[in-house]
C-alpha cells in the first residue's frame, strides 16, 4: 500500500533501490492513517529508511511525518536535512496523529535526569495521551516512558544484549499478534533491562511477550492503546553485522550477535528470522490499534 513521506526524502529512495515495492502516495485519503516518528536515533536516514520500508509493508495507507525535538540538535545529520525534512514538537503539538513511533537512542547509561531533552520527551510522552491514539515506545524509548509514567527503574547488563532472541507470547489472543507463531524473534542491541519483577508488580501494564534470554520484549499499558518494546523488529537485515563489525573494528569488546550470521560465522550472510514477524506486528498495530 502507499506511503507519504516528505517530498525528496533520501530514505525513501534507498528503500525503493533495496528493491523493496514501495507505492507513492501523492495526497493523503479518507483512509490514510496519520503516523508519527520522533527519531531521535543518531543516524537519522538509516532510522527512516528502516521504518518506510517496515510501514510500506504492512498493508495500510500511511502519511509518515517525521518529528524532532526542539531542545535538541543531532550531531550526526545535517542542518539542511533536519530542517527539510523534520518538524519540530512545537509546530506539531495541536495535531492528532492516529500512531506515534518513538525511538530508542543510545543513551542508556546516562541517567534520564541527565539527559539534557529529559524534560522536552516527558512534555511529548504526556502529550500522546491527547494528542495520538496508539503510541509506541522502541527500546530505550521504552524504558523511559515506562520510567517516566510509572517510575520503572532500568538496569546496566553485565554485557551487552545482541542478537536475535526467540520470545514467547502471553497472549496470543489479542489482535496485536494476529498470524504470527507461538515463538517469535526479534532483534536486541542493548547495554540495560528491565527486571520482569518490577514488571509483574505494575498493576497499570501487562506483560505480552518475553524471552528467557533477552528478557520482557512487549508490554502494554492497560488505559491506553500504548506499546512499550524493548526490541528492534524494525531493523535490516545487515544492522547488527554493521553494528558488530564497527565495534571489532574499533578495537572494542563484543560477541558475536547470537543466532544471526548463519552457522555463527561472520563471514556469512544473516538469517532472516525476524522480518516477517516484524511487518505482521506492525500491521496489526496500524490496523488493529491506530483506528
Amino acid at each position: 500500500m502507499p506511503i507519504k513521506v516528505p517530498v525528496g526524502l533520501p530514505a525513501l529512495q534507498a528503500v525503493i533501490d533495496e528493491g523493496n515495492a514501495v507505492e507513492v502516495l501523492e495526497r493523503p485519503t479518507a483512509h490514510t492513517l496519520r503516523v508519527a516518528l520522533l527519531n531521535i536515533m543518531p543516524m537519522k536516514e538509516t532510522t527512516e529508511a528502516d521504518f518506510i520500508r517496515l510501514l510500506a509493508a504492512t498493508g495500510e495507507e500511511i502519511e509518515l511525518t517525521l518529528m524532532k525535538l526542539d531542545t535538541h540538535t543531532p550531531k550526526h545529520a545535517s542542518p539542511e536535512h533536519m530542517n527539510r525534512f523534520y518538524r519540530g514538537f512545537k509546530e506539531l503539538k495541536n495535531e492528532h496523529f492516529d500512531g506515534l513511533i518513538i525511538t530508542g537512542a543510545p543513551i542508556e547509561k546516562i541517567e534520564y535526569e541527565e539527559v539534557t531533552y529529559w524534560p522536552e520527551l516527558c512534555t511529548i510522552f504526556n502529550w500522546a495521551r491527547e494528542h495520538v491514539t496508539s503510541t509506541l515506545f522502541i527500546c530505550w524509548a521504552a524504558q523511559a516512558g515506562l520510567y517516566q509514567k510509572f517510575g520503572i527503574q532500568k538496569y546496566l547488563l553485565p554485557k551487552k544484549m545482541f542478537g536475535i532472541f526467540p520470545h514467547s507470547i502471553a497472549r496470543p489472543d489479542i489482535p496485536l499478534f494476529n498470524g504470527l507463531d507461538s515463538t517469535i524473534y526479534v532483534p536486541h542491541s542493548r547495554h540495560t533491562e528491565l527486571k520482569r519483577e518490577d514488571i509483574v508488580a505494575c498493576k497499570k501494564i501487562e506483560l505480552l511477550s518475553e524471552s528467557e534470554i533477552s528478557g520482557v520484549y512487549i508490554m502494554h499499558e492497560k488505559e491506553t492503546r500504548d506499546f512499550f518494546i524493548t526490541g528492534h523488529s524494525e531493523y535490516a537485515l545487515y544492522t547488527l553485522d554493521g553494528e558488530y563489525k564497527r565495534d571489532v573494528s574499533k578495537g572494542l569488546p563484543i560477541e558475536l550477535p547470537l543466532n544471526y550470521y548463519r552457522d555463527n560465522d561472520p563471514a556469512k550472510e544473516p538469517v532472516n528470522l525476524w522480518q516477517h514477524t516484524a511487518r505482521r506486528l506492525f500491521g496489526n498495530w496500524l490496523k488493529y490499534y491506530c483506528k
